[in-house]
């Protein structure tokens, strides 16, 4: 078996955050009539500045100018209440051995609350790169390279766990290999290329072991 390292995305893949994180919107503005899953199928991993022009578009009107620093308060207040790991995380994350770190469109803040709130946070130390920090935005390779390069792997080393449009596309882009998780019944990207999807966390081991034994051998960066 090959060493392989693995990327994953928070919001939707590791934690249940994107009905949370779209719920503060129909809090925070009264006029917007859409459920909290459409609204999750039209942001699912978008940069917050362009759900934010979205949503002025849907509305008609311009958003507050303390708008992002309410609805980032929303969210905050919600998950404390209501944050949990989607299912079978916790014990994919026990049975799989390799390497692995998050990476995130979200701000490192957020990043570190749900993965302390979630109980998440002791798999993956320091391993938290956010695009907030490296100034890369999904479908732009650039948060995934910037991952692996510092947890030592070139991109072909790398699988990434993703459950966005914009995910996929940034993990081909990087040419790295990649899952799709699909929950809820949810029906896979159809363009997600080469990107196996699956539906349970619980087959994430299985599958992460047959892609390392499919692979060539590999040695990271740090041991050359």
């Amino acid at each position: 078996m090959t060493l392989i390292c693995v990327i994953f995305d928070l919001d939707g893949t590791l934690v249940d955050s994107e009905r949370l994180c779209n719920q503060a919107f129909l809090d925070l503005l009264p006029r917007l009539t859409d459920t909290v899953e459409s609204l999750i199928q039209r942001y699912r991993g978008k940069k917050l500045a362009q759900i934010f022009s979205d949503l002025e578009r849907h509305l008609c009107q311009n958003l507050p100018d303390n708008f992002e620093q309410h609805y980032r308060q929303r969210v905050t207040e919600l998950f404390s209440s209501e944050l949990k790991p989607m299912p079978g995380v916790i014990e994919m994350l026990e049975t799989t051995n390799f390497p692995k770190c998050i990476a995130s469109s979200g701000p490192p803040l957020k990043i570190r609350q749900a993965l302390e709130i979630s109980g998440l946070a002791p798999y993956f130390g320091n391993n938290i790169f956010s695009s907030y920090e490296v100034g890369s935005w999904k479908p732009d390779p650039g948060l995934f390279q910037y991952a692996a390069n510092a947890m030592g792997f070139l991109p072909g080393q790398c699988v990434v766990i993703e459950d966005s449009e914009v995910g996929i596309e940034a993990a081909a882009a990087a040419g790295m290999n990649a899952f799709q998780y699909v929950c809820n019944g949810e029906t896979p990207l159809s363009q997600a290329g080469d990107a196996e999807p699956f539906d349970d966390m619980l087959k994430l081991p299985q599958l992460l072991a047959q892609l390392a034994h499919s692979t060539r051998p590999i040695v990271p960066l740090e041991l050359r």
